[in-house]
């Protein structure tokens, strides 16, 4: 089993884009001979520790949202689309989508957020709301932009 797992590491750590770590649990799947042989390929091997079922929760919560929101309703046809399809929601997701946990905020909004008034509710009358779609309508993200005088 593990030479399988060997020979889909080799598959997908190719030597176009530098792979610097491989996260793993200790499952039995992960042989001495594999994290040799993955090593080999000059990547870091960082084991989640033993009875810790917490330990990759991020890793997993991310992944899990990829999917959810994302990859659910997508066909990837092939890497290159798939990367692509990737890097327009990774920017969505810490440029354009709420996050609750902020308050709700953005982690990285790529414009500034002003107080544009006493009430969030209300949209001043200079302003209005521009909708910008990603991922081809798949989300949407909305900003207030000044109305041309």
């Amino acid at each position: 089993m593990s030479e399988w797992t060997l020979q889909q590491f080799r598959e997908a750590i190719r030597g176009d884009e530098p792979t610097r770590y491989l996260i793993h649990d200790q499952d039995s799947i992960y042989s001495a001979d594999l994290d040799l042989a993955i090593k080999s390929m000059g990547v870091k091997i960082l084991k989640t520790p033993v009875r810790a079922p917490t330990a990759n929760t991020y890793c997993g919560r991310l992944i899990g949202t990829i999917r959810r929101e994302c990859l659910d309703f997508l066909i990837p046809l092939n890497e290159r689309h798939l990367r692509r399809i990737l890097t327009e929601w990774v920017a969505h997701y810490n440029k354009g989508r709420p996050h609750s946990s902020l308050g709700p905020g953005i982690p990285n909004p790529s414009v500034a957020l002003s107080a544009v008034g006493p009430y969030r509710h209300q949209i001043p009358r200079d302003h209005r709301v521009v909708v910008k779609p990603v991922l081809g309508g798949l989300h949407h993200e909305y900003q207030l932009a000044k109305v041309a005088a």
